[in-house]
C-alpha cells in the first residue's frame, strides 16, 4: 500500500469533499486545480448534475474555472456514497444549523460520519471543516469512526481545519487565506498539514482540533461582539442626535488601539448568528455561561426590530401608517454582492414589516425569490416608477449595482440601514444610527 503521504505530495490522492456549497464546492475547485482527483459528495441532485455539467451555483467559483476541472476529469460529483471508501482524503462541509431552541444541530456531521465509517479503510485522512464547537471531532466523530475497528493514529488519521470562506471577496480565497489545522493526534495532524499545503500557502498547526475548533468561534465571536457593541452605540446616537457613522469615521483616524466597525440591520451568514450559541452550549458543559457573548447575539438579534421600528416612526412622522404602507426592501442577501440569504436580517425585517399590515416588495440583483412566513415573493424588476410608488424604501443590503443618488432623488422616504446614503442631503432621508 502506498503511505498517505506519498499519494499527497505525487498528487495522486483522491480527495473526497462531502457538501459541496459555499464551502465545499471551492474546496474542491481548488484540489482538482491542483492536480488532484476530486469526489464530490451531495444529498442534492441538482447541485451535483449543475458540477457535472461544469455550471457553478456559487458566486466564488466560476463557469469557466468549474467546467475546466470537471472536462478534465479532475472533479466529479455524486450523491453515491458508498464510493466514499475511493477516498483517500475525505473533507466533511455539511452544514451545522442551530434547532429552534437554538442548539447546535450536528445531525449532518453525525450522519456523514457514520457513512464515512462504513468504508473507512486503513491510510485514510478525515478532515472535518464543518463549523462547530470544540470537542465535535473528537467526541463526535472519532468513536463513529473507530467503531470500524479502525485506530486513529495507527490506521487512519483524524483532524479538525475550519473553514474560513469570505463569501464574495474578490481579495481572499482558498488559497491566500491561512488555514488552521488540529489533529487528535501528531500524525493526523501532520498528515492534514501536507494535504492542505498543496493548495494553501499558509498551514497553520494548533495542538489539538479543541484548539482549531475554538480559534474559528473566537473570530466570529469577536464579530458578533464588536458588531453588538456599535449596533448599541447607534441606538444611543439616534437619542442624542449623533451620526454613529460621524463617530466611526472620526474614531477611525486613531492609528492604533481601534479598529471600525459599522452597525447594520442585524448579522447573517452560517457563521457569526450561530457561533455564539455553539460556544454558549459548549460552555454550559463546563458549568460556565458566557454572558457577555450571549447579550451580544441578543443584541443582533434586536435590530431588525429596531429599524422596524424606526420605520414605523419615519413613517408616522410623515402621516403615514406602517399599516398598509408600500415598502420595498433593497437588497435581501445577508451581504453585499453576494446571492446568500442564510439568517439574513432583512429576512426578518420583511416578515416584521409584513406582520405590521404593510405591502412589502423586494429587490435583490443576486436574489430571485424568497421565503418567508406566508410565502414566497419574487424579486421585483427595479425602476423609477416602482421606486416613486413606494411610501418607503429601505436599503436593507448594500450591493455595489444600486445607485443610491437615484434612489434618494425618486423615493419618497429612504431609511438606509448601512449608511450608504452618507454625503446625500434630503428630508427624506432617515438613517440608522442618526
Amino acid at each position: 500500500m502506498v503511505p498517505l503521504k506519498d499519494k499527497i505530495r505525487d498528487r495522486s490522492a483522491v480527495i473526497g469533499i462531502v457538501g459541496i456549497g459555499y464551502v465545499g464546492l471551492p474546496l474542491a475547485v481548488a484540489f482538482a486545480e491542483a492536480g488532484f482527483r476530486v469526489l464530490g459528495f451531495d444529498i442534492r441532485q441538482g447541485n451535483v448534475d449543475s458540477v457535472n455539467r461544469g455550471e457553478s451555483y456559487i458566486a466564488d467559483v466560476s463557469n469557466d474555472n468549474l467546467s475546466a476541472v470537471v472536462e478534465a476529469e479532475l472533479l466529479e460529483a455524486t450523491t453515491d456514497q458508498s464510493r466514499l471508501g475511493e477516498a483517500d482524503a475525505i473533507c466533511i462541509c455539511v452544514p451545522t444549523p442551530l434547532t429552534a431552541t437554538k442548539d447546535p444541530d450536528l445531525s449532518y456531521v453525525i450522519h456523514e460520519s457514520e457513512e464515512i465509517a462504513k468504508r473507512l479503510r486503513p491510510g485514510q485522512l478525515v478532515v472535518l471543516e464543518s463549523t462547530t464547537y470544540p470537542g465535535t471531532t473528537r467526541g463526535i466523530i472519532l468513536p463513529r469512526l473507530e467503531s470500524s475497528g479502525l485506530r486513529c493514529g495507527v490506521d487512519f488519521f483524524l483532524a479538525y481545519s475550519p473553514e474560513r470562506v469570505d463569501p464574495g471577496s474578490s481579495e481572499y480565497n482558498v488559497k491566500n487565506t491561512p488555514t488552521i489545522v488540529g489533529g487528535v493526534d501528531p500524525r493526523s495532524t501532520e498528515a492534514a498539514v501536507l494535504l492542505y499545503s498543496q493548495i494553501v500557502d499558509t498551514v497553520l498547526p494548533v495542538s489539538c482540533p479543541e484548539a482549531a475548533a475554538m480559534t474559528k468561534v473566537f473570530e466570529n465571536v469577536f464579530r458578533s461582539v464588536n458588531i453588538a457593541l456599535v449596533n448599541e452605540l447607534a441606538h444611543l446616537c439616534e437619542r442624542m442626535g449623533i451620526s454613529v457613522w460621524e463617530v466611526i469615521d472620526a474614531a477611525s483616524t486613531k492609528p492604533f488601539g481601534y479598529m471600525p466597525f459599522y452597525p447594520g440591520p442585524g448579522v447573517g451568514g452560517h457563521c457569526i448568528p450561530l457561533d455564539p450559541y455553539y460556544l454558549a452550549n459548549k460552555a454550559r458543559e463546563f458549568d460556565f455561561h458566557t454572558r457577555f457573548i450571549e447579550l451580544a447575539a441578543e443584541i443582533n438579534e434586536h435590530m431588525p426590530y429596531h429599524v422596524v421600528s424606526r420605520i414605523l416612526d419615519a413613517l408616522n412622522a410623515r402621516g403615514k401608517s406602517l399599516n398598509g404602507a408600500r415598502v420595498l426592501v433593497l437588497g435581501v442577501a445577508y451581504k453585499k454582492d453576494v446571492a446568500d440569504t442564510r439568517e439574513s436580517p432583512a429576512l426578518k425585517i420583511v416578515q416584521l414589516l409584513r406582520e405590521k399590515g404593510a405591502g412589502v416588495s423586494y429587490n435583490d440583483p443576486y436574489v430571485a425569490e424568497i421565503r418567508v412566513p406566508g410565502g414566497e415573493i419574487k424579486s421585483a424588476a427595479l425602476s423609477d416608477d416602482l421606486l416613486a410608488s413606494m411610501d418607503c424604501v429601505v436599503i436593507a443590503t448594500d450591493h455595489s449595482s444600486y445607485d443610491y443618488a437615484d434612489v434618494a432623488a425618486r423615493a419618497s422616504l429612504v431609511f438606509d440601514t448601512r449608511g450608504v446614503t452618507r454625503g446625500l442631503q434630503g428630508d427624506n432621508i432617515a438613517r440608522l444610527g442618526e
